[in-house]
């Protein structure tokens, strides 16, 4: 780290604008101490399908831009919802193109998960298979504290676009800390 500023970039797994978990992701700047920094990765929308051969035709904007933004963070928090108890194929599709990159953006980089669903589980069945996935990546996952937000329908002010829950917000603002600690060990 160049200077005493933790750079988070947040990646949301959800295409959609209205998402539960952009909501989530936008509440994450409220939530964090005043020497960390958080940029919102805009979308994972612009990214094609990986395959060799438009990654031989050249690299597209948006994975250049989304590696770009992974190289500048000392860490990646990323927010997701569970498509049929894993993965949303934006997701995954972006980190199969980062797992191809030089340089291999998400190697031993710090990452922390976070997950909300309507349903009861918050998004747990996604996180196991993202952890999975990250293996295969060399991103250093923190473990613990998880967050999985449960029928976050009720924990939102979707007219403000944010997470209003005090508990859910607490249980983030502490993992949050927790990853900051893990990030500068």
């Amino acid at each position: 780290m160049s200077d005493s500023r933790t750079r988070l970039l947040v990646i949301t797994g959800s295409l959609r604008r209205a998402s539960f978990n952009r909501m989530v992701a936008q509440t994450l700047p409220e939530l964090v101490a005043v020497d960390v920094e958080i940029a919102l990765h805009a979308t994972l929308g612009d990214i094609p399908l990986y395959d060799q051969d438009t990654f031989d035709a050249g690299l597209p904007d948006g994975v250049a831009r989304l590696a770009e933004a992974v190289f500048a963070a000392d860490g990646v928090v990323i927010v997701t919802p569970e498509y049929n108890y894993s993965v949303p194929g934006a997701l995954k599709n972006a980190l199969d193109w980062l797992s191809r990159l030089p340089g291999k953006p998400m190697g031993s980089r710090p990452v922390a998960l976070q997950s909300a669903s309507m349903g009861m589980l918050g998004g747990v069945r996604a996180q196991y298979h993202l952890r999975q996935v990250l293996v295969a990546l060399d991103a250093r996952v923190m473990n613990l504290p998880e967050v999985m937000i449960g029928q976050v329908q009720n924990k939102v002010d979707a007219d403000a676009g944010r997470l209003i829950d005090g508990d859910a917000r607490e249980h983030i603002r502490r993992q949050l800390d927790a990853f900051v600690r893990f990030i500068r060990r």
